[in-house]
């Protein structure tokens, strides 16, 4: 118990220092905590990042100070100065877990239940690494996925949608920690959380155990190496627990959520608790009896040795799986994608029939080539495979799945295979779903890892299917998430370098946006082909003396280009320039820009079938978006598009109308 009470003084007194925080959950699992991190974790303290090592999420992002404080004791590089600066500027114990910037956290935490989906994520990883790279006589990809839920993590959406593919999937290496203390802010969870947990989760196909005392340090230690031994199915401990457990009047009461507890509550709790210690002061024989950096040494070095035995005996495997966890890609992986772009443009620029493609489909040629050499690539589709066109020639059922109609929990699994390490994913639906997955999206963007979200079905062109399936707004949304890079191609092209720029990419995430509708090939010289990959470029020079720029992405780009010829005949020198990644044309150099975009040309119009005040920042107050802001229609796909104004008429009307 005395050890456990070290969790939950840290908690409560980091709080309270801070004056802002959580400390009643950490308070509730600290016996858990104790047990889990001292006797059934695979982890080693000086080693965060090791291949083989247990993954802990704490998806109740909340209880932070219970995760550093596991961390801090068992011995990971937390200095006690990092608990006493708890939610304070520049410190490693954020309000909230974050990936990157404390080590032993795996990923980032807070909003509900996306903590879980990641681990689903982790636990597929070491599930497929597993079945790629262990060979009989050796066990080199054989760890545990590990994940502390709430009850408020429990009543989100995506909990629902992780669990069941989890079981359907036979993840036998995951194991859900339930900490049900049966309160959440509104109070007790009675009136608005009272279904059957275990029930849902064993008709999920998930083994249960219910019923463990979350106190008792003996019935959990009994509750955890019944979960170790896997039956096939993943596991959920329930754990029934005390919310502030040790505090004389707030245990059991949602007033220990989320508020610090108070020094003369803190002062009745280290009575309670027999605690005699200052504010973040631990007896040294309770910090030699946490830390756990000989074990973990012990651990790791044992792994060593197994796969220096695997190296000598499959040395090609070994060198691969090495390769891949250590976030390599293949010499020469990009040479196939090149290729393939250089060709498809010789042959537009041939006039050679039959390039002309829906962007989606040029999606599904760029996935050959770089699946064929980027054996890592994974990817999958929410129950859209035949529309998103996911899957590509020679595809093996090991390198892409159906999610099911599940867009949150597949980009939550996506973060969470990114995070583990050798594999690399992507997943696809519809653009206008992606408001169903946004806040995954989101957290990929704040993680800076490299997940790759492909969304068809771009714009009002989707037709018939009317203003539900039709995006409007969605392209502004991703545009404007930081850190996070949006390609919307034109042709077979300007796919191929966003599909090479996205496999690339170490750490941006990326959202490659497709038509459903065929798009016109465009050609080009040798440097326009170059400069697609700045993200913005003159895709057709005017002629004569600059009297306007019309830039577009996506099928717009055509509407453009017809709009140009057409001012030119009128003795208008019209530039056109291709946008397919504005964010990143706005990361050039100045001069790059201002070449592209004259300053001094104020006459300029943007054209782009989705929310046009996103354009103003090229276009200026002076210039013209041709754009949609409004909801669609349902007809036809042409029709709906002429129906919202995406014309070639337009276009010139535009130009006209602001020189």
């Amino acid at each position: 118990m005395d050890r456990a009470n070290a969790l939950r003084a840290l908690a409560m007194d980091a709080v309270e220092k801070a004056a802002s925080g959580h400390p009643g959950a950490p308070m509730g699992l600290a016996d858990l905590g104790e047990v889990l991190w001292r006797e059934v974790l695979k982890h080693n303290p000086a080693s965060p990042n090791w291949w083989d090592r247990d993954r802990l999420v704490l998806s109740n992002g909340h209880a932070s100070m219970w995760l550093y404080g596991c961390l801090y004791l068992t011995g990971y590089d937390l200095h006690i100065d990092d608990l006493i600066n708890f939610r304070q500027l520049g410190s490693k114990t954020a309000g909230h877990p974050e990936y990157g910037e404390c080590p032993g956290v795996e990923t980032t935490t807070g909003p509900l239940g996306q903590g879980f989906a990641n681990a689903v994520g982790f636990a597929l990883a070491e599930q497929m690494l597993g079945r790629e790279f262990n060979t009989e006589d050796h066990q080199v990809i054989d760890h545990r996925t590990w994940v502390v839920v709430g009850d408020g993590c429990l009543m989100e959406g995506i909990s629902h949608e992780a669990a069941s593919l989890a079981g359907t999937l036979k993840l036998g290496k995951l194991i859900a920690l339930y900490d049900d203390n049966n309160i959440s802010i509104d109070g007790e969870v009675g009136p608005w959380f009272n279904e059957d947990v275990p029930a849902r989760f064993e008709a999920y196909g998930w083994r249960v155990i219910r019923d463990v005392d979350g106190q008792d340090a003996d019935a959990i230690s009994a509750g955890l190496k019944l979960a170790v031994v896997s039956d096939g199915r993943p596991t959920l401990v329930c754990a029934r627990t005390t919310i502030g457990y040790g505090s004389p009047n707030k245990a059991g009461k949602a007033s220990a959520h989320g508020a610090a507890l108070g020094s003369d509550e803190i002062a009745r709790t280290r009575l309670a608790l027999n605690w005699g210690s200052d504010p973040f002061v631990v007896p040294q024989n309770l910090l030699d009896e946490w830390c756990a950096r000989d074990r973990g040494a012990d651990l790791e070095n044992e792994w060593n040795d197994r796969f220096d035995a695997y190296a000598q005996a499959y040395p090609e495997l070994a060198t691969e799986l090495a390769r891949r966890m250590e976030g390599k890609l293949p010499s020469g992986w990009n040479k196939p994608i090149r290729d393939f772009a250089k060709l498809t443009q010789a042959a537009i620029n041939s006039g050679e029939k039959g390039v002309a493609a829906a962007t989606r489909k040029s999606s599904q040629m760029c996935l050959k080539p770089l699946g064929e050499a980027v054996p890592e690539l994974f990817g999958g589709s929410a129950d859209l495979t035949g529309s998103n066109l996911t899957r590509w020639e020679g595809a093996a059922d090991d390198r892409h799945m159906s999610f099911g109609v599940r867009e949150f929990a597949m980009s939550a699994i996506g973060n969470g295979l990114v995070l583990h390490g050798g594999i690399r994913p992507f997943s696809g639906t519809f653009l206008v779903f992606m408001e169903y997955a946004r806040n995954a999206v989101r957290l990929a963007a704040l993680m800076q890892i490299p997940n790759i979200f492909v969304y068809t079905h771009d714009s009002v062109a989707v037709g018939e299917d009317g203003p539900t399936h039709q995006p409007i707004e969605q392209l502004t949304n991703l545009r404007t998430t930081p850190g996070l890079s949006t390609w919307r191609p034109c042709d077979t092209v300007e796919s191929a370098v966003a599909w090479e720029a996205a496999v690339a990419s170490k750490k941006a995430p990326h959202a490659l946006i497709f038509s459903r509708q065929t798009t016109r090939p465009q050609a080009r010289d040798e440097a326009t082909f170059a400069a697609i990959a700045r993200g913005g470029y003159v895709l057709v020079a005017e002629h004569g003396e600059l009297g306007a720029v019309i830039m577009a992405s996506g099928s717009e780009v055509e509407l453009a280009v017809d709009a140009a010829v057409a001012l030119t005949s009128e003795g208008i020198g019209v530039r056109v320039v291709s946008m397919p990644n504005p964010g990143l044309f706005l990361m050039q150099d100045q001069s790059y820009i201002d070449q592209v975009l004259p300053p001094a040309m104020r006459a300029r119009v943007a054209v782009e079938a989705g929310h046009s005040a996103y354009w103003y920042r090229f276009v200026g107050l002076d210039g013209a978006v041709v754009g949609i802001d409004r909801f669609g229609v349902s007809a036809p796909g042409d029709e709906a598009m002429r129906a919202m104004g995406m014309t070639v008429e337009r276009v010139i009307e535009a130009v006209h109308s602001i020189r």
